[in-house]
């Protein structure tokens, strides 16, 4: 098996693009590709996931140790030919000026991989051997399978750009993509629109395979490329997996599609048996669910849609009245709460659950790596528990103070405190923080035997689901 890591000099450079085209052109020549994704995103796994027909998993050097980013790597690689990461940010950029921590360069020595460095070369010439030799030299022990440019005028803009290397760099020069807005994908508050909303069609993904094979020199990269010695992915065993009967809804559409594929995994492990629905479609959850598992996504594009599957709203709102274990992070917290608003003052009817209104600001609320503590047992474990996540939205609690205290003491990975979060009613806890399972494991496994309690408690729950005003 051969690997990469795609890298750029920073971000912007258009490690994204380079990414999907070299997954689409690999995937084109019949290579099994094993995509990954450096840090904490949702979205660009997405994309991976379209292009490969296999799900892009997370890599993080802060929310997951050194030992289980190189578990999971083994274990996703066995079947494959070659692995594609996609890096964060640009190749050195880790959570400081004074080490390599977090950063793509971190996560690619961890795993014995090369690098691809992606230059935006947009208005550059020799001064871009300038960059690219000072990248190449800053890390003695990184090594790099090339450098591929992007944004390019013309041919002649690359030929300068060559000339420019030669004799200054050891990385060869393996092409450049030209500057074409026909391929570039769309943005919005949170990043990159999900493939939900921009789906890579074939056509698309043909069009980005064929660039590849034309203008990069995809065979040379490949011949570069070591074999990696990956002995633990052979006897790396995949997640033990235990029967409970126990079945958890997960909502997943458009609104609400940020889930770590790990965190599915685990909650399959630990015995669960997941059953997807659409808040925006269905107006029914799935039959004799046990549990509910509402991930992030963008629900304030759909509070509309959401707003009005009553049926749903009222299902779910009565569910958790009878201690059902409903667990809601970001988008899904916003869909528990009472009411979501949005920038101009509308404000929509969500599920209740929880007691708080939610609102829309124009401006990044918050944004960061945070350390959780529970003060309080949970769905998701015990009292002192510590998991790890992410936080990342543009939504706000507002409106009337609601006498609720948070159950997440919380720091950033700085060892700042941060404000409280995490807020539980009955057996439903709602956060902002995106939890990675993997930091703790047994937090999918309690979730599941709460379900499985709550199963074998509610044929003695009075009452039935119905509507209620």
């Amino acid at each position: 098996m051969k690997g990469i890591v795609i890298a750029g000099t920073h971000s912007g450079a258009g490690k994204t693009t380079i990414t999907l085209g070299l997954m689409a052109a690999l995937t084109a020549r019949g290579y099994t590709v094993a995509p990954f994704k450096v840090g904490p995103d949702f979205i660009d796994p997405g994309h991976h996931s379209r292009v490969t027909g296999r799900a892009s998993r997370n890599l993080d050097g802060w929310m997951l140790s050194q030992a289980y980013n190189q578990k999971a790597f083994a274990r996703h690689t066995v079947d494959a030919d070659i692995a594609v990461v996609e890096g964060v940010m640009g190749l050195y950029d880790g959570y400081d000026g004074r080490s390599e921590a977090g950063s793509t360069a971190q996560m690619a020595k961890w795993l014995g991989l090369p690098v691809v460095l992606v230059v935006g070369a947009r208005a550059m010439a020799r001064s871009a051997a300038a960059l690219v030799q000072g990248f190449e030299g800053f890390d003695d022990v990184l090594s790099f399978a090339g450098v591929c440019f992007n944004h390019l005028g013309s041919d002649r803009h690359l030929g300068y750009l060559k000339e420019a290397m030669d004799g200054h760099v050891r990385m060869p020069v393996l092409g450049g993509l030209m500057r074409d807005e026909a391929i570039a994908i769309p943005e919005r508050h949170l990043g990159l629109v999900t493939r939900e909303d921009h789906d890579l069609s074939e056509e698309n993904r043909g069009r980005l395979a064929s660039l590849i094979e034309k203008q990069l020199d995809l065979e040379a990269l490949l011949q570069g490329l070591p074999n990696l010695d990956l002995q633990g992915n052979a006897s790396t065993p995949r997640i033990e997996t235990r029967k409970t009967g126990v079945r958890i809804g997960v909502a997943r559409d458009a609104a609400f599609c940020f889930y770590y594929p790990d965190n599915l995994e685990l909650l399959e492990a630990a015995g669960a048996q997941l059953v997807f629905f659409s808040p925006l479609a269905d107006n029914r959850l799935p039959e004799g669910v046990d549990g509910l598992y509402l991930g992030g996504g963008y629900p304030e594009l759909h509070a509309g849609a959401l707003a009005g599957n009553r049926l749903l709203r009222q299902e779910i709102r009565q569910l958790s009245r009878m201690n059902m274990p409903i667990y809601g992070e970001c988008g899904g917290f916003m869909y528990l709460c009472r009411e979501m608003g949005d920038t101009d003052g509308h404000a929509f009817p969500m599920t209740g659950c929880l007691p708080f209104a939610t609102r829309m600001l124009g401006r990044l609320k918050a944004l960061g790596y945070r350390e959780v503590t529970q003060s309080m047992a949970t769905v998701v474990g015990p009292a002192g528990q510590v998991m790890r996540g992410h936080e990342f939205h543009y939504s706000t609690i507002t409106g009337e103070a609601v006498d609720l205290p948070g159950v997440y003491r919380m720091t950033d990975r700085t060892g700042m405190d941060k404000a409280a979060d995490g807020f539980v009613v009955n057996q439903t806890l709602g956060s902002y923080i995106h939890l990675h399972f993997g930091s703790c494991p047994q937090a999918a496994r309690h979730f599941v035997n709460a379900c499985g309690q709550w199963s074998t408690e509610k044929s003695n729950i009075k009452g039935t689901v119905h509507e209620t005003p």
